[in-house]
């Protein structure tokens, strides 16, 4: 543990860790420091890391439960619990968003592994919405305070029909093959650090009790304090790279800007627990079972 060194980023997310062989088992006090740097900074860079497929879930599990793939989406064959990030299945993640938040416990957190790395672009844009809430005015947080918005897997990702090809479709029909509709509050504290953050992103679409045009409005007001510049780390990738963000309380964005090029990483996520507003009420369900998908984390 004595090795360990963290490297702060930037002001509000974002550090790089040394001294550690992360592709081995770890003890009690690494894995308690490097969670709590990943409560301090919210995201984690891992560079010469040398792993594979079963020592990046090993890496994992040291935070808790693994969970499958995706609630929908296929594996790396042979791999349920490992998602390719492929960019020849498609470039979905090309929106800001947190994972998996339509289901009623998204995981609490996501490790990324370079596998392909093309020669220029595919950053990945990662934000604090710790940050983002700190920094609202005291009217628009008291009125966030109060919300909640339902999350689904099923809408267009805001491309038209016609903009689809056959498999664009295919790679829809597969993301919504099940219905999930999960309502969570607008404004969660982590379990562990008692922030506050804005919980929204791409898969909320609608503020309850209001209409879905006053809802993107106000979604959209919101949305555009996490994705402030001050709040991102730019996450320029190479190769043997793990990077590790806490779910809860940030938001990640995938950029399209490799002309095409072959790009591939390989996404591991933990189980998470169920969402809590400021008043201490849980999210929850309106349609979709996804306990083949995850367990719920205590």
């Amino acid at each position: 543990m004595s090795g360990i060194e963290i490297h702060q980023v930037t002001a509000h997310i974002g550090a790089r860790v040394f001294g550690v062989d992360i592709s081995k088992p770890l003890d009690e006090g690494t894995v308690a420091a490097l969670r709590e740097a990943l409560n301090v900074h919210k995201a984690l860079v891992f560079d010469d890391v040398h792993l594979d497929d079963s020592t990046q879930q090993a890496f994992v599990r040291h935070f808790g439960d693994v969970t499958t793939a995706h609630p929908t989406v296929s594996s790396v064959a042979g791999t349920p619990n490992v998602l390719p990030v492929d960019s020849e299945r498609g470039r979905a993640a090309n929106h800001w968003h947190t994972d998996v938040t339509f289901v009623l416990n998204p995981p609490q957190a996501t490790t990324l592994r370079s596998i392909t790395i093309p020669p220029y672009g595919g950053e990945t844009l990662i934000a604090s919405s710790a940050a983002a809430y700190r920094q609202l005015p005291e009217p628009l947080r008291q009125l966030a305070d109060t919300l909640w918005a339902e999350h689904t897997n099923d809408y267009d990702y805001a491309v038209a029909d016609e903009e689809v090809d056959d498999q664009q479709a295919a790679q829809r029909a597969e993301f919504t093959s099940i219905k999930y509709r999960t309502v969570h509050p607008v404004v969660r504290v982590h379990p562990l650090t008692g922030e506050r953050g804005l919980f929204i992103g791409g898969f909320a679409q609608r503020i309850v009790g209001l209409s879905p045009g006053e809802s993107r409005k106000i979604l959209d007001l919101l949305q555009a304090y996490v994705t402030r510049p001050e709040n991102v780390l730019r996450h320029r990738w190479s190769e043997n790279q793990l990077v590790v963000f806490d779910n809860r309380i940030t938001q990640h964005y995938a950029i399209d800007n490799y002309d095409g090029l072959p790009r591939r990483l390989h996404r591991v996520t933990v189980a998470g627990d169920v969402p809590v507003g400021i008043e201490g009420k849980e999210s929850y369900s309106i349609e979709g079972d996804a306990s083949h998908y995850t367990p719920v984390a205590a």
